[in-house]
């Protein structure tokens, strides 16, 4: 069926088309006079037809197109959803609307969608994962988009454009001492993305932008300050699926000397741990200690609820889309960086290390 114009809605109504464009657009002034009898037909006439005055006209007659992008590394990870959810409250309470795309953990599908979504009619970009950025392609969308003064704002660091980092360094130091002060003495690392070394043989440190590297160095770095071995064995990259997070956590637990402990990069692959474990006959916290990450919905009315830490991401979202908001009607300030701790929380996931 035919899209209904603005012609067809004037001719039901008997007005001219100028007159239902200035009702439709809100555009009537006094040196417009509009009847309060037509206005009322233009508008039985719209409804009737179902007329929608069209965005990309609106947006060159304003400037504006009232929508955001944001794109997120990962649609499946529900830590990545409340990221969404504290965006899209700020924008929708501030009359924007929210264009949502995901990286799906690809850096060359990540550029693409980078690519396409800066030539999109929008009014501002938010930016997370440092997959992004890591990129030749990535770097010069980057580039044109500061060359155009066009509004960004990044979730994690960035030297610069707008951001708000929040990290897991300090609440990882609490959760290595949390295990540490339970005894346990190995303790392994589900490390759900690739791992920034060339092989497991070596603990290298990562140069440039690498995912969960807030949480890698202070486990090596804590185990070193407790007199412990970093043991490359114990550290397993995997996937971001709960089925890759439980095939890691059996690959640890079915070797004879098996971790009592496990730290796991996030939440959602700490769900596939503890299925793990049960299948394997462990029980967790006597037989297995698990620590994750972001504090997802599920993590609290899991049995046992799970130990893990948050950065607060509905908060997080909140805040970019506030430095992108205030960025867009003041271009000229200087370059914003946010900085919000993550805090680490004990539940029920987490115990003595076992005789």
């Amino acid at each position: 069926m035919k899209r209904p114009t603005q012609l067809d809605v004037a001719r039901l109504a008997g007005v001219s088309r100028a007159t239902v464009s200035y009702i439709a657009n809100r555009q009537a002034t006094s040196r417009v006079p509009i009847s309060e009898e037509t206005r009322r037909r233009v508008q039985e006439a719209i409804e009737e037809l179902g007329y929608e005055p069209d965005a990309n006209a609106q947006a060159l007659r304003s400037g504006s197109t009232h929508a955001i992008g944001l794109i997120l590394p990962d649609i499946r990870n529900p830590h990545f959803w409340q990221t969404a959810d504290g965006v899209e409250q700020e924008l929708r309470a501030s009359g924007y609307h929210l264009l949502l795309s995901s990286a799906d953990l690809n850096p060359e599908y990540g550029e693409d969608i980078f690519k396409e979504l800066s030539r999109r009619r929008i009014d501002g970009l938010i930016l997370m994962g440092a997959s992004l950025f890591q990129s030749e392609g990535a770097q010069k969308t980057l580039s044109q988009l500061l060359k155009r003064r066009f509004p960004l704002t990044k979730i994690g660091d960035h030297p610069t454009i707008d951001c708000v980092v929040s990290n897991y360094q300090a609440a990882t130091q609490e959760a290595m001492a949390h295990l540490l002060s339970l005894q346990h003495r190995r303790i392994g690392l589900i490390y759900g993305v690739r791992p920034p070394w060339d092989s497991l043989g070596t603990t290298d440190l990562p140069v440039g932008p690498t995912e969960g590297v807030d949480r890698l160095l202070p486990y090596q770095e804590c185990l070193q300050a407790a007199g412990l071995p970093v043991d490359p064995a114990l550290i397993v990259p995997c996937g971001a699926t709960i089925e890759d997070g439980y095939q890691a956590a059996l690959n640890l637990l079915k070797r004879p000397a098996r971790p009592t402990a496990l730290l796991v990069i996030n939440d959602l692959l700490a769900i596939g741990a503890i299925r793990a474990a049960s299948d394997l006959g462990l029980r967790v916290p006597a037989d297995l200690s698990v620590v994750g990450y972001d504090n997802i919905p599920f993590a609290g009315y899991l049995t046992p609820r799970l130990t893990t830490s948050s950065k607060d991401m509905v908060r997080v979202g909140r805040e970019a889309a506030r430095l992108l908001l205030a960025r867009i009607r003041e271009p000229d300030r200087p370059r914003q960086k946010m900085t919000l701790p993550a805090i680490f929380i004990i539940r029920e996931s987490t115990g003595m290390a076992p005789p």
